[in-house]
């Protein structure tokens, strides 16, 4: 494997890592908060902080990127915090691992029409496997059932994917980080004033375990976490970085345990060694990972 195929996957595991605590997070935050004030208000504040950041380090973009940054703002600062907000109120937080279970094949599949990558047949079954040990272990995780917010999460990893696609399209030509932080800037007319209409008096007495998981959802799942995860995109290439993603169950329990009380099987086990043998496995697959589009971008910038 290349070093910087190497870098790339280092750097999305990296951020799935931070990922992982969002959906305990969020389950954490909406308890006591308005899914609505969580899915702005975290917008809002990563936005505030992205916004310092830009004025002070002034990075360059593409030409003509506007619609792009636009889009990727639609996706992952507004569609996927709504979707799985909304979600996380009737479905537990292990139950999340649903839509990790489809998320890096929607990634894959994403990055075929946004990005022109082509992965190669070997690479399609590896990632469906995986996609399927995932699926079935959220399931009987979950009781064994679908849930009526699966379709919400659904959503979310729609969502997410076409974020994801576009960011590694892009930060193959510009700083990950300030990819994401664009992103979260031209959301602010949306999500300052719509967290200030949502706001309640009653929130500046919430449990500092709320107000603790709302910072973490801003700060790190927001911002962040993406800083690692465009770059690794941009570096190993969007489809197969993407199926680092099929970790994030995992790691998704592990939080879980630590800030739920949850316990960790010996089956729990057994499906995340199965899932990183798919992974590493995806990582070997021959496929064609750059921009046909653009070729041009040879060396993404992180």
């Amino acid at each position: 494997m290349k070093s910087h195929v190497l870098a790339g996957y280092v750097l999305g595991l990296l951020g799935v890592v931070i990922f992982g605590g969002t959906v305990p997070m969020t389950r954490i935050a909406v308890a006591v908060f308005d899914p609505w004030f969580v899915t702005f208000g975290r917008a809002a504040l990563a936005g505030l902080v992205a916004l310092a950041l830009l004025l002070i380090t002034r990075p360059a973009l593409p030409k003509q990127s506007g619609p792009t940054l636009l889009a990727i703002s639609l996706a992952l600062v507004i569609g996927f915090p709504a979707f799985a907000g909304l979600a996380l109120l009737t479905v537990p937080a292990a139950h999340g691992g649903v839509v990790l279970g489809i998320l890096p094949v929607a990634t894959a599949l994403t990055a075929v029409f946004f990005a022109g990558e082509r992965p190669s047949a070997l690479f399609w079954c590896l990632s469906l496997t995986g996609a399927a040990l995932v699926a079935i272990f959220s399931l009987r995780h979950g009781q064994g059932g679908l849930e009526p917010g699966d379709i919400l999460l659904g959503l979310a990893a729609v969502s997410a994917a076409i974020g994801y696609a576009l960011s590694g399209r892009l930060a193959r030509a510009a700083p990950g980080w300030a990819v994401i932080c664009w992103a979260l800037v031209l959301a602010l007319p949306l999500t300052v004033p719509a967290s200030a209409l949502l706001w309640r008096s009653e929130y500046l007495v919430a449990p500092a375990n709320a107000w603790g998981a709302f910072l973490y959802l801003g700060l790190f799942s927001m911002l962040f976490g993406f800083f690692a995860w465009n770059a690794g995109l941009a570096l190993g290439g969007i489809a197969h970085v993407g199926q680092v993603q099929l970790l994030q169950v995992f790691v998704t329990l592990l939080v879980a345990a630590l800030l739920l009380g949850e316990r960790i099987s010996g089956e729990e086990l057994l499906f995340a060694a199965l899932v990183t043998a798919a992974v590493a496995l995806t990582g070997r697959a021959k496929g064609n990972g750059a921009s046909i589009a653009n070729p041009a971008h040879a060396k993404p910038r992180t």
